[in-house]
């Protein structure tokens, strides 16, 4: 209101503070974060990495503006030359951030998608989707996301200063502060988070942003971003009565509507992926896994290991567009319902698969969030499913990860049988433990 009066001193008889409506959604939905979580396929152990951009010019989408330090010192993001940041990011995002411990989504202002054009967004956004990256609707979803997010990269935007607000971690891409009035609480934001850094590895800024974000670091930030937090909807009806002259219905609070829990939305990879396999030990079985996409013509970020390690190999998804690589993928992996007529049951395409793909070791038919069937050269047919949480929630680990460890279990010169009935597989910190069952084949 001050500053309103400061501007436009002659409508603060008619301005009415009342709160916001949107904020107030977001802070009610705030209980709700693992049920988001799971909508977005995050399992234990990942970390959800949302880029938000709003659509101005020197938007983080827009590409100009990069970083500024505005004084306070520290690094500038992208240096002198900001203009691919956002390409840079969606790259590093697909490669550099491991598939099974990383899950992101991007959340453009509907600015970018109406005026571009969904189609156009759509294909900017190709190769990382693709490898993973889940394009949050433009009008949908975008909150729930923030809620579930473990880290914001993003710009000077509402979207970025909500998230702060709610005390999630914020790596700022792009922040023009020329283009900001410094009194602005969202200029406060520009100098207050930490700034990407073009150089520097894009993992290590997101881990750290996380690891050293301290609990009400963005506290004086989220006292302005409402005047009334939850009050909205009451003041705002008021509001609208008083306007008509007539009073509010008696007995009946006014109610915002609660943010919907959004579909299950599992990152699906269709770009092949490196995996890095480690023996952990042969007694219980276990084996690390480490998945990489492998978009287009990126370099392997395997190929100059410094360090010994059991075996590296490719697994590629059946519907990929890169299909020239199926012809090398140790293994292909297909995924559908064991009921769908066009290609199961699992037994059947595994054959199939094996036939037509003369170099892959192992198929992959993945038929449930929790459990894959896979076929090997030998002849053998199992089902890997993993154990349930504590909760008794099925875990949300890609089964493709199941299935390369098992890869690497057998070309260790290990048998299946040295692995039933139980494997463990690890991903990062989390460990998943995967029951090995024989499948009957019709013929036998």
């Amino acid at each position: 209101m001050e500053r309103l009066r400061s501007s436009c001193p002659e409508v603060v008889p008619t301005a009415v503070l009342a709160g916001d409506p949107c904020f107030d959604r977001i802070l009610a939905a705030l209980p709700q974060r693992d049920r988001f979580r799971r909508a977005l396929g995050v399992g234990p152990g990942q970390r959800l990495i949302v880029v938000s951009s709003t659509w101005a010019t020197r938007s983080l989408f827009g590409g100009g503006g990069g970083a500024e330090a505005g004084g306070t010192g520290r690094a500038v993001a992208g240096g002198a030359d900001t203009d691919d940041v956002l390409p840079w990011l969606l790259s590093r995002l697909a490669t550099e951030l491991p598939a099974d411990e990383y899950r992101s989504a991007a959340v453009l202002h509907p600015n970018i998608w109406h005026g571009h054009g969904p189609g156009q967004v759509r294909a900017w956004l190709d190769t990382a989707r693709r490898a993973g990256l889940e394009a949050i609707p433009p009008l949908e979803g975008w909150r729930q996301a923030l809620i579930a997010a473990d880290c914001v990269l993003g710009d000077h935007s509402s979207v970025a200063y909500y998230a702060a607000s709610i005390d999630r971690p914020v790596l700022l891409g792009a922040f023009p502060q020329k283009d900001l009035d410094p009194l602005s609480p969202v200029a406060a934001l520009g100098r207050t988070a930490p700034l990407l850094v073009r150089g520097e590895s894009l993992r290590a800024q997101i881990d750290r942003a996380i690891e050293c974000h301290e609990q009400n670091r963005y506290k004086e930030l989220a006292e302005q971003a409402s005047s009334s937090p939850g009050e909205s909807a009451s003041l705002l009806r008021r509001l609208f009565y008083d306007l008509m002259g007539i009073s509010e219905p008696e007995g009946r609070s006014a109610l915002l509507d609660p943010l919907p829990l959004p579909p299950y939305l599992p990152a699906r990879r269709t770009v092949p992926v490196r995996v890095l396999a480690q023996m952990v030990r042969a007694d219980p079985p276990e084996v690390g896994v480490v998945r990489r996409c492998v978009p287009g013509d990126e370099p392997d970020p395997y190929e100059n290991l410094t360090h010994e390690v059991d075996s590296v190999h490719t697994v590629v998804d059946e519907e990929t567009r890169e299909s020239g690589r199926l012809r090398i993928a140790d293994i292909v992996v297909r995924r559908a319902a064991d009921d769908d007529l066009r290609l199961g049951p699992a037994g059947a395409w595994t054959s199939e698969a094996l036939a037509w793909y003369p170099h892959c070791g192992l198929a992959a038919y993945i038929d449930g969030p929790d459990r894959c069937v896979v076929g090997t050269r030998a002849g053998e047919l199992v089902r890997l499913s993993a154990a349930t949480g504590p909760d008794g929630r099925p875990d949300l680990c890609d089964p493709a990860a199941y299935a390369s460890a098992l890869y690497a279990w057998i070309v260790s010169g290990r048998t299946l049988e040295q692995a039933a009935p139980e494997i463990t597989v690890r991903t990062g910190s989390t460990a998943h433990r995967v029951t090995i069952e024989r499948v009957k084949t019709p013929s036998a």
